[in-house]
């Protein structure tokens, strides 16, 4: 596991970085911190890192914002706070912006446990008593044995 402090907010392009050079193996980010940790922000930051210049946003109603940079790669934002029924999800086809080999960037992903790959980087927001970020990396394979 990596971790990363992110002391103030004018510092979040660094932060990016970090993120971008460390987690850039995978193409599944699961983003994971309270209501207001920062987790859209950040991911602004991140595309930012990637050249995107498209207006980025938390798709909360939508879902899922589609983006590309200036090289045409595309990345895909996924909100799913207000899904009830994770079965919502297969409505709009999951599986295949999951399994497209492009970068999916995952807000809330608790809520549809069952639907995330197995590899993934999870990317973590815990906010500080003094208002400052650690980020937290760590390289997640669900049902890998151990021993």
């Amino acid at each position: 596991m990596k971790k990363y402090h992110l002391g103030s907010i004018e510092n979040i392009d660094l932060a990016a970085k970090f993120i971008i050079d460390h987690c850039s193996e995978s193409n599944i980010w699961v983003f994971k911190g309270e209501m207001g940790a920062g987790k859209t922000t950040l991911i602004k930051a991140i595309a930012k890192g990637f050249g995107i210049e498209d207006m980025v946003s938390s798709p909360t109603f939508a879902i899922v914002n589609e983006y590309r940079n200036p090289e045409q790669k595309t990345f895909y934002h996924f909100d799913f706070y207000r899904i009830d029924d994770p079965e919502e999800v297969l409505e709009i086809g999951i599986e295949e912006y999951f399994y497209s080999g492009n970068y999916c960037w995952i807000e809330w992903a608790e809520r549809i446990p069952e639907y995330i790959p197995e590899d993934f980087m999870l990317i973590e927001v815990e906010v500080e008593d003094d208002g400052s970020r650690i980020i937290s990396l760590d390289k997640i394979v669900k049902n890998e044995r151990h021993g």
